[in-house]
């Protein structure tokens, strides 16, 4: 169970040295610190349970979503997440994972993004799609569909059947909340696709 620091002091509002206390259960093993301010009562709980009460607003994506949906091969175990206008990247290292929160465009930010409640946390997530999407934004500009082919297919390894199962009007929607030119390769490459199997 999430605790914060506010709701400790109110739990402990009876004891001389609050903060003692919390120092002595911490210690103990009560609850385990997560960031500044934010505990877990449970060590087993599951890192990406986590994810939205770090640091938000924000939702699960790049890398981790990509492989969550089995969508690249190699195994991620960093928590990869968006956010935006937080202007510059944030790492947290807690017991229960390391997490990377990075910005994508105010614009593409509040699309395909799923809220899912497990064990009663609440963590929100993207869609393949749009975890595509936000993958593609954070990536140096290529110069053309042949380039993303090859980054898509040899360098990130996406599975050509998962990647011909994504719905192609959802692409083109999201691609063109995010003015990247990576993007726009990605809305010309579902032109070629229609009538290509990947």
């Amino acid at each position: 169970m999430i605790i914060t620091i506010e709701n400790l002091k109110i739990a402990y509002k009876d004891y001389q040295d609050i903060q003692g206390k919390i120092k002595r259960e911490i210690k103990k093993g009560t609850y385990i610190p997560i960031v500044r301010g934010l505990y877990e009562t449970n060590v087993n709980t599951p890192g990406y349970c986590l994810s939205s009460y770090i640091y938000g607003p924000s939702y699960l994506s790049y890398d981790y979503a990509l492989f969550y949906y089995g969508m690249i091969p190699e195994r991620v175990t960093t928590y990869t997440l968006a956010t935006y206008n937080k202007q510059k990247t944030k790492k947290y290292i807690t017991p229960f994972g390391t997490y990377i929160f990075s910005d994508v465009p105010k614009s593409a930010y509040p699309f395909d993004v799923i809220a899912v409640e497990e064990n009663n946390y609440v963590y929100h997530i993207a869609t393949k799609e749009k975890a595509l999407c936000d993958k593609l934004y954070s990536l140096k500009p290529l110069s053309g569909v042949k380039h993303l082919k090859a980054l898509l297919f040899d360098d990130l390894r996406i599975d050509v059947d998962e990647f011909g199962s994504l719905d192609n009007k959802k692409l083109v929607m999201l691609a063109s909340k995010y003015r990247s030119k990576n993007l726009m390769f990605l809305t010309k490459l579902i032109e070629e696709k229609a009538n290509a199997n990947y």
